[in-house]
């Protein structure tokens, strides 16, 4: 890392949540809402964008650690802001408070924590797991 992201730093992701965005199980009662795993996904992005600017070019990100409460639906068409704002850093690991918001209202809060890492270390963890297990027929 160039430096380790000054507590306060915010990332931020805005949306159009859209039916790939909705729940799976949508139906003439049950309205089309933002999905929790998508929700997430869009956070993590958030906190990744307060940390790409100290980044090296042969470091990335990875999550290691996600607590969030979605605590309001947001239909289909509306707009979500997610935030990631630094509050804290240990070495590598960087710790984040998390919001997300639609027009009305707060839809979700929490923490995460990402580590950063280099691509090349990952990379060739991931190809031993790739590689046949010794003695494996």
């Amino acid at each position: 890392m160039k430096q380790t992201p000054p507590i306060g730093t915010v990332g931020e992701i805005r949306f159009v949540v859209t039916a790939q965005h909705a729940i799976d199980f949508a139906d003439e009662v049950m309205p089309a809402v933002l999905s929790t795993p998508w929700l997430v996904w869009f956070l993590e992005h958030a906190a990744r964008e307060a940390v790409l600017p100290f980044l090296d070019p042969e470091e990335s990100t990875v999550g290691i650690e996600v607590d969030i409460r979605h605590t309001a639906p947001t239909p289909v068409g509306q707009e979500v802001v997610c935030r990631a704002r630094v509050i804290g850093a240990e070495g590598r690991r960087v710790l984040f408070q998390l919001e997300a918001y639609d027009p009305r209202e707060r839809i979700a809060r929490g923490s995460h924590r990402l580590q950063v890492i280099r691509k090349e270390r990952l990379a060739e963890v991931v190809r031993r797991k790739q590689a046949p297990e010794p003695g494996a027929s």
